[in-house]
């Protein structure tokens, strides 16, 4: 599924997200959505989300759904 669309994403997905400070190299990161930071509805760059351990990124790709 898109990670540039907010209506794909919800508490709970497990998802790899791309932290700030990884997106020169686009190393991604694992993990389990908790809130949906991004507004609008979508977002070129993927929807910024906070995971359950606390780290902000922007959502590069869906990996399961709950």
């Amino acid at each position: 599924m898109d990670g540039q669309i907010r209506g794909n994403i919800h508490a709970g997905l497990t998802v790899d997200i791309v932290l700030k400070e990884d997106q020169r190299t686009g190393k991604r990161t694992r993990g389990i959505v908790k809130d949906i930071l991004t507004n609008s509805q979508k977002h070129s760059r993927g929807i910024k989300v906070r995971l359950v351990d606390g780290q902000i990124g922007r959502v590069q790709e869906i990996i399961k759904t709950v």
